[in-house]
């Protein structure tokens, strides 16, 4: 019920500067946010994509995507997924799928989706 009480006096500065300070919070949790998905969601999309139409797909095709995969998992630091992925590029045109798929299994279990920010409460922001 605090909260529904106006305030009847401007802010001080201990108030204005704790507010800054929240948003500044909030602001590198979004930034943190946006990147995860810019990168390992992405890279788990694709992959996914990939995975489930293979038979209709080119092998210059996946060879490709799994290379920009790599990229995307090289970028937000997961080495050994990213390496294993752009192993799995290279088995593509060597015609064995096999070992293909092994890779592409391998990499995906290392996947950096696992380092997923953790959910936290919701916050509202008016």
């Amino acid at each position: 019920m605090n909260r529904l009480i106006l305030l009847k006096r401007p802010f001080n500065r201990e108030e204005i500067r704790r507010v800054e300070i929240s948003r500044k919070k909030l602001r590198e949790e979004v930034l943190e946010r946006v990147k995860y998905v810019k990168t390992c969601v992405m890279a788990r999309e694709l992959c996914l994509l990939v995975r489930t139409n293979r038979a209709v797909l080119e092998p210059k095709d996946v060879k490709d995507v799994c290379s920009y995969i790599s990229s995307l998992c090289k970028e937000e630091g997961c080495a050994e997924p990213s390496e294993l992925c752009q192993k799995a590029a290279s088995a593509v045109g060597s015609k064995d799928e096999e070992k293909y798929l092994e890779l592409c299994a391998q990499s995906c279990v290392k996947c950096g989706e696992a380092k997923r920010p953790t959910p936290k409460r919701e916050t509202y922001v008016a």
